[in-house]
C-alpha cells in the first residue's frame, strides 16, 4: 500500500510538471515576442543604408534594440547591491545582511518562545532572514518605480520645452535634477554627476535602466543614444516618447480595470477548495479527517496540492498582463 501510494504521488508530481512545462510557454507569449523581435532585427537592409560618414539610422536602431534585448535578459540577474539601489536604499551589502540576520534571529526567537518548537523557530529564522528582507526590497522597488513612471513624462516635457527654447540638453537635465519630484530628481542628479566625471550623456542615461529597470527608462536611453549618434530633432523625439509613456500608463489602467473580474474569479476559484474543506470539517470532522490520517488521504492531499499550485500559476499567468 505504501509503495502504491508513493508511486501515485510520484506520477501526480511528474504529470503536473510535464503539464506546466508545455502549458506555460503557450500562456506567457515569450515565443511570439521572440519571433516578432527576430523579424524586426533580422529584416532586410534598405539600399544605401550605410553612408560614407558612418552607420545608418536603421543600423543604429537595430543595434539599440539588440542592446535592449541584452539588458532585458540580464534584468533578472541583478546583484544584491543593484536590488538595494533599485529599492531606493543607500545601504551597503554588509548592512543589508546584518539587518536581515537580526530580523531572522528576532523572528526565530519569538516563535521559539511562543510555540516551543525548534522546527517552527528554524522556519521563522529562514523567513525573517531570507524571505522578508527580499520581499521588502521588491515592495520598495515597485513603489519607487510607480512614482518614477508618474513623474517621468513631466521630466520629458521639461526637456522638450528647454530644447525648443534653445537650452542645451545638459542644462535641462540639471533643471530636472534640481526641481523634479523624487525619485526622478535623484536619478537625474546621478546622471548629471556622472557627466561631471566625464562620462558621455548617452552612456550616463543608458545606466538609468540599471537603477530603474522599466521599459520607459530604456526608451529614454535609446532615444538619447540615437539622437547623439545620428542627429535629428530631440524635442520631437522626446515629445513623442512623453506621449507614449502617458498612453502606456492609461493602457495599464484600462487593462487593470478590465482584468479585475478575471482576478476576482481566479481568487474565488483558488479559495473554493479551502472553504469547502473548512465547512466540511466543521460539519463532518470524522469524514474529512481521513485525508490526513490515512496514507491514501495524504497522497490525495499531496496530488491535490500539486495540481492546485499548477492551476493557480496558470490562472495567475493568464490574468497578468505585462507591457
Amino acid at each position: 500500500m505504501n509503495q502504491g501510494a508513493m508511486a501515485a504521488m510520484a506520477f501526480a508530481v511528474a504529470a503536473g510538471g510535464v503539464a506546466y512545462v508545455f502549458v506555460y510557454p503557450l500562456l506567457s507569449g515569450e515565443a511570439r515576442a521572440e519571433k516578432r523581435q527576430k523579424a524586426l532585427l533580422g529584416g532586410p537592409e534598405r539600399k544605401g543604408g550605410r553612408g560614407a560618414s558612418g552607420p545608418s539610422r536603421r543600423e543604429l536602431v537595430t543595434q539599440s534594440l539588440r542592446d535592449l534585448e541584452t539588458r532585458e535578459k540580464n534584468r533578472n540577474h541583478a546583484t544584491i547591491e543593484m536590488r538595494i539601489a533599485q529599492a531606493g536604499l543607500s545601504w551597503s551589502k554588509g548592512r543589508f545582511f546584518a539587518v536581515s540576520g537580526a530580523v531572522g534571529l528576532a523572528l526565530g526567537f519569538v516563535l521559539l518562545v511562543l510555540t516551543g518548537g525548534l522546527l517552527t523557530a528554524l522556519g521563522g529564522l529562514v523567513v525573517g532572514g531570507v524571505g522578508l528582507p527580499r520581499w521588502l526590497l521588491t515592495f520598495l522597488k515597485k513603489r519607487r518605480i510607480k512614482k518614477f513612471l508618474d513623474e517621468l513624462p513631466n521630466a520629458m516635457d521639461v526637456i522638450v520645452r528647454g530644447v525648443r527654447s534653445g537650452l542645451p540638453l545638459g542644462d535641462c537635465l540639471r533643471m530636472i535634477a534640481a526641481e523634479a519630484q523624487e525619485p526622478v530628481r535623484s536619478e537625474f542628479r546621478a546622471i548629471v554627476e556622472s557627466q561631471a566625471l566625464g562620462i558621455p550623456v548617452a552612456e550616463s542615461i543608458a545606466k538609468l535602466y540599471e537603477r530603474v529597470p522599466v521599459p520607459e527608462a530604456n526608451f529614454f536611453g535609446i532615444v538619447i543614444a540615437i539622437q547623439q549618434k545620428a542627429g535629428g530633432s530631440l524635442s520631437e523625439a522626446l515629445g513623442n516618447l512623453s506621449k507614449v509613456i502617458r498612453e502606456r500608463k492609461k493602457m495599464k489602467g484600462k487593462i487593470g480595470a478590465m482584468s479585475m473580474e478575471a482576478k476576482a474569479s481566479a481568487a474565488i476559484i483558488a479559495a473554493l477548495p479551502f472553504g469547502v474543506a473548512t465547512m466540511t470539517y466543521m460539519t463532518s470532522p470524522d469524514y474529512i479527517s481521513l485525508l490526513w490520517t490515512t496514507q491514501i488521504g495524504k497522497v490525495a492531499l499531496g496530488a491535490a496540492a500539486v495540481w492546485m499550485t499548477i492551476g493557480i500559476l496558470v490562472m495567475r499567468k493568464m490574468i497578468n498582463f505585462e507591457m
